[in-house]
């Protein structure tokens, strides 16, 4: 069971000050540090500890076992206790070696299985639901109907599965990505985690971004276990280039462990599998891949060996397809996504008002004259419908000409006209 320091309970475990504290294997750790000291030669304790994000308590009891073995010898000491540098002896080289060949993997230690079970679990009783008015606050200057906020707001509290569906350019992409943005609070997540003598990464960098600064609790991730950082709730996008073999874990043999897939990274936070029917999966093999997290909200996984392992993988997930639902999944499937939302072109005053506003980002005056024509003659000659994605586009386009020729842009029929046709073959898209 995780302990947490009083101040900060629902955020970082305590620190561990023993070797039995971590939860792992003391001979996991050695190796750890005999690789480390192998790549750095010299090495300061307190660079040993930012390396292995282990504190100095753990890593002297880690170290001085390592010179009890006549593998590890002190190579210089200032006045403090803790100014000391390490250095592995001939025999501790060799072994280090021996442990780097077998195990590559030289990085944070990390928790075990169980504490990161606990942890999720603990978590998910403690984030804030998604409420009505943080619905109204991130889809403020979206102009989708209510019903559409409704529809998405209720599945985001319930923590169900969405799937948006409608015409390519009816904005569920971008719907998609806002949903994430619902999502508050903060989330801990280890750097790595133990599966018996396996490690598997689960930190990334590009989903597992640092929160902003907390007022008045400048302390809090020095203060914790330093094997967890606290993270923005992650936001993991998968799309066409989905294959079933990323939903499993990926040995990186450079590495010395194992990736995480996607729906792990993804824990606590939000889940998105854009142009859904697209990938090199079908979606019916998707979605069974994916029913134990829908049904249970959790995730079943295997090492090499056949060693299989669980944990509670509360990701919400979010579909997003052009194509019909039903021509893609069978009635069972269906049933397993809980809210269904149909997103289509929007109502003339709401595609009116997207323009207004894209005009405003652009510093162009939204000439009404301008709208009108663009609605009345371009877009209803064509019968291109209002969809969501062309203000900006238009708008966008607007200024690129304007930029290129150095004028002033503009919203008249005759720009309206040049970026139309710039978009658009024989009125099709």
């Amino acid at each position: 069971m995780i302990d947490f320091a009083d101040d900060e309970q629902p955020l970082l475990p305590t620190p561990p000050r023993t070797v039995r504290d971590t939860g792992l294997e003391p001979a996991m750790l050695a190796e750890l540090a005999g690789k480390a000291l192998l790549g750095a030669g010299k090495c300061h304790l307190s660079a040993l500890t930012s390396r292995l994000r282990l504190s100095i308590n753990v890593l002297r009891e880690v170290l001085d076992t390592l010179q009890g073995e006549q593998l590890v010898e002190v190579a210089w000491r200032g006045d403090s206790e803790i100014d000391v540098q390490y250095q592995l002896t001939g025999i501790g080289r060799q072994r280090a070696a021996e442990w780097l060949d077998r195990a590559p993997y030289v990085g944070p230690a990390p928790v075990p299985l169980e504490a990161w079970r606990a942890q999720l679990q603990r978590q998910a009783l403690q984030l804030p639901p998604v409420l009505a008015a943080d619905v109204a606050g991130v889809f403020a200057d979206d102009c989708l109907p209510p019903r559409i906020h409704e529809l998405v707001g209720a599945a985001m509290h319930a923590g169900r599965s969405v799937c948006l569906y409608g015409p390519s350019g009816s904005g569920k992409t971008t719907l998609a990505r806002k949903l994430g943005r619902l999502l508050q609070g903060v989330v801990a997540v280890p750097y790595a985690v133990a599966v018996g003598s396996a490690i598997i990464q689960l930190y990334d960098a590009a989903v597992h971004l640092a929160p902003p600064p907390l007022p008045g609790r400048p302390a809090i991730a020095r203060s914790g276990d330093m094997r967890w950082l606290l993270c923005q709730r992650p936001v993991v996008q998968l799309g066409a280039e989905l294959e079933g073999a990323m939903l499993d874990l990926r040995h990186d043999a450079a590495g010395g462990c194992y990736l995480a897939p996607p729906q792990l990274k993804a824990c606590h936070g939000l889940l998105i599998i854009d142009d859904l029917g697209r990938q090199r999966v079908p979606a019916s093999a998707l979605l069974n891949r994916l029913a134990q997290l829908l049904d249970t909200g959790t995730d079943q996984l295997a090492l090499p060996g056949g060693h299989a392992f669980s944990v509670p993988c509360q990701a919400a997930l979010a579909f997003a397809t052009n194509l019909a639902p039903h021509t893609l999944l069978d009635g069972a499937a269906l049933r397993r996504i809980g809210y269904k939302v149909a997103l289509g072109p929007l109502p003339e005053a709401s595609y009116r008002s997207l323009l207004r506003q894209q005009c405003r980002a652009r510093g162009i005056e939204a000439d009404e004259a301008a709208l009108a024509y663009l609605v009345g003659e371009l877009h209803q000659g064509s019968g291109q419908p209002l969809l969501a994605s062309l203000p900006r586009e238009i708008v966008a386009r607007v200024a690129e000409f304007a930029g290129f020729a150095g004028t002033v842009p503009s919203l008249n029929p005759a720009t309206l006209d040049q970026a139309w046709s710039s978009m658009f073959a024989d009125g099709a898209v």
